[in-house]
């Protein structure tokens, strides 16, 4: 196995994790239909549980907590904010 066998191993996992991430946008625009406010969709119990259960899988899986954590907050942040202007666009006067 070569560097670019590696490279291109990584590059087809990336693929999968974007139509994955795309999977994941759908269901958040689908739970922003259920949220009336900020707090709604900042949920900070909820993602407390969601990271609390994602270090679970982390241990299983073998997978660094620190990549995890930083991965998972990066991603939770950018999906609340996508969310959050769903939310504000509901509310906007036609």
């Amino acid at each position: 196995m070569t560097l670019d066998d590696v490279r291109a191993a990584i590059d087809r996992i990336d693929d999968q994790i974007v139509a994955l991430l795309a999977q994941r946008q759908q269901q958040v625009h689908a739970a922003a239909r259920f949220k009336q406010d900020d707090a709604a969709v900042e949920a900070p119990a909820r993602r407390r549980a969601l990271m609390a259960r994602l270090n679970d899988r982390a241990v299983e899986e073998g997978v660094d907590l620190e990549v995890v954590t930083a991965t998972w907050t990066a991603m939770v942040d950018a999906f609340i904010a996508l969310e959050r202007r769903d939310v504000h666009a509901r509310q906007q006067p036609e």
